[in-house]
């Protein structure tokens, strides 16, 4: 399968055209999997709850709408975050196709001043089985709990997509370690710029990527450039955990010494 990773400059609170120039990029290229930056649509440096409750949308809203038509017309499948207005506001993703909404993971780890803004995430870590193999989700600072990542591959999953709005410089690095010690492949899409708003100024460092289960890093964009990069993958890869002829990479746990 073809999957691709989309790095967008946002301008904020901008959406119509933020999605514009997200599914402009998309269009440039042939995927099965299109993965797009967390809160993609919005931009991330809210200044407080009833601005994040301004832009926030129920997950058949507008935004859902757009990505839909394109998923429909392309018979390809899209993952993107967007702050979802349900019983609380979430950060969140949704995985669409072909048929519409397969499901949505609410961000569980939440970054800095997101833990003032949304509520965390409780729908636990999602794998979704679709035609080409089986993908997890998980959004951004999601990266740096190992168990993250650890309990996708423990349901399944093969590739790990992963929307991102990146502000610490170790992530794209990481996920070479979270893929090497899951066996299983990874598609971060990260965002670029700044948003100073509200007194508080974030960069963002763009370094979108894709990485195999062996942590070979397929292919990675720059810092500074919206892009988007496609590779061409056998998820079927990401099944073997086998390190040598004696060590499976899950099978070997020692669960009960961990605790």
């Amino acid at each position: 399968m073809r999957i691709a990773v989309v790095q967008t400059n946002p301008i904020f609170g901008e959406v119509s055209s933020n999605i514009r120039a997200a599914l402009s990029l998309i269009e440039s290229v042939e995927a099965d999997l299109y993965v797009l930056p967390e809160l993609f649509n919005t931009g991330y440096n809210f200044i407080d709850v009833e601005e994040v409750g301004k832009l926030s949308e129920e997950v058949s809203g507008f935004t859902f709408q757009s990505v839909r038509e394109f998923a429909a017309a392309r018979a390809c499948f899209v993952v993107y975050g967007f702050a979802e207005k349900a019983d609380r506001i979430y950060n969140s993703a949704a995985v669409v196709g072909p048929d519409g909404l397969l499901g949505v993971y609410r961000k569980v780890h939440l970054f800095d001043r997101e833990n003032l803004l949304f509520a965390p995430g409780n729908l636990g870590f999602p794998v979704f089985d679709l035609p080409f193999g089986k993908v997890g989700v998980m959004v951004c600072f999601d990266w740096i709990y190992p168990e993250s990542a650890r309990t996708l591959a423990f349901k399944g999953a093969q590739l790990i997509a992963h929307p991102s709005n990146l502000v610490l410089p170790h992530c794209p690095d990481a996920m070479v370690t979270r893929c090497l010690e899951n066996r299983v492949f990874a598609a971060t899409a990260d965002r670029i710029g700044r948003e100073d708003r509200g007194g508080v100024d974030l960069g963002f460092i763009g370094k979108s990527e894709i990485v195999s289960p062996s942590g070979v890093i397929l292919k990675r964009l720059g810092e500074e450039e919206p892009g988007i990069a496609v590779e061409e993958v056998d998820l079927s890869e990401a099944n073997n955990k086998r390190i040598n002829e004696f060590n499976d990479l899950l099978a070997d746990r020692r669960g009960e010494q961990y605790s």
